[in-house]
């Protein structure tokens, strides 16, 4: 099974004089995505520590980059300190790229030369495989799709805010934009890529944009998107109140909402419930994290079936639309047929 996903692999480095280079790609990378990927690799910045792997989005293009500090003996690089290998891809799926960026470090840093690179990831990208002499053999079949999706922890995620996790979960499900700050990418990485599994029913991950810098291009970039995660290290995001319905102060352990999306995201009897069910779930020791989002699953297509009760077909539509009488006669408490409203106009089941 070819690596269909795959889109780039570059090279970046930095010299013993302490400048950065953007040394090789293949088969393309535009300009702006160049850019963007010297920003992200931090070798420009030589005070802060390497990470060991990276990923983000940027323009519906995941990125990984791995990063490696050449150690003088035995390497073929002696005027190189440090290196990341970048690749660019349509799917997310962090372990695949880690391990294969691995591989491709290994090769670069005993070689010197991109060409078994190339050769490397042309068979990857053709064949979804190839032979590494570390690491045996390397197969993209063997890092599932839905793997990836289940490697974040909801479990960790709502034992950190308990019942203020309703709070995200209301606003995944209604398609609202948001923020998470903290000033490690590592911990924005790993808190972020959990939160799509709290609406697993739509199991997309593409609303992930776990690394974003407050750079007018960025922010271009996420303004385009109607609803999102997105990440940042620069605690001056929570004065741009234009990027997010919910801000998640990650170092703090603190969730607000909004003032434009509080009428949206007003919680009631249903809400609570939620909330209950995601916390009991968590706690308890003996549930896997696939049995705590199965759950979750469950009392969200319960609430999906509700609104489907309450649609009908309409010639001119290729979706069920909402009917606002019926919806008014079954008198919901306030805040639930609010809610049910929202949902129905983020499923698009609202004619406009």
């Amino acid at each position: 099974m070819a690596a269909e996903g795959l889109s780039s692999v570059a090279l970046i480095e930095r010299d013993q004089n302490g400048d950065t280079l953007w040394v090789w790609c293949y088969p393309f990378v535009t300009v702006e995505m160049r850019q963007l990927l010297l920003r992200k690799c931090r070798l420009q910045e030589e005070e802060r520590p390497l990470y060991t792997f990276l990923y983000g989005q940027h323009r519906r293009i995941w990125f990984y980059i791995t990063p490696t500090r050449v150690d003088g003996g035995g390497s073929a690089l002696d005027k190189v300190t440090h290196f990341c290998v970048v690749l660019t891809a349509k799917d997310f799926n962090p372990e695949k790229y880690a391990a294969f960026g691995q591989i491709l470090s290994r090769i670069y840093e005993t070689h010197g030369s991109p060409v078994p690179m190339v050769e490397t990831y042309i068979s990857v990208f053709t064949k979804g495989t190839c032979q590494s002499k570390d690491n045996g053999t390397f197969l993209c079949r063997d890092y599932d799709q839905r793997k990836a999706f289940m490697s974040g922890s909801v479990k960790d995620v709502v034992l950190q805010f308990g019942m203020e996790s309703v709070i995200l979960y209301t606003a995944l499900m209604l398609k609202k934009r948001i923020v998470v700050y903290h000033p490690k990418v590592e911990a924005l990485l790993e808190f972020s890529r959990s939160l799509p599994a709290l609406v697993w029913h739509r199991q997309d991950w593409s609303i992930l944009q776990p690394y974003v810098h407050l750079i007018p291009d960025e922010i271009d970039a996420l303004k385009s998107i109607s609803g999102y995660i997105a990440g940042f290290q620069e605690a001056d995001v929570i004065n741009r109140s234009d990027l997010y319905d919910i801000f998640v102060n990650l170092a703090e352990n603190t969730i607000s909402i909004s003032h434009s999306a509080k009428e949206a995201l007003t919680l009631g009897k249903l809400h609570k419930e939620i909330g209950q069910l995601m916390v009991q779930s968590a706690e308890d020791s003996d549930k896997t994290e696939s049995q705590v989002i199965k759950r979750i699953c469950v009392k969200t297509r319960e609430i999906l079936s509700i609104l489907s009760s309450l649609s009908q077909e309409t010639a001119d539509r290729d979706r069920p639309t909402l009917n606002l009488e019926q919806l008014q006669q079954k008198k919901f408490p306030p805040a639930t047929e609010n809610f049910l409203m929202h949902l129905a106009a983020a499923e698009q089941m609202l004619l406009t």
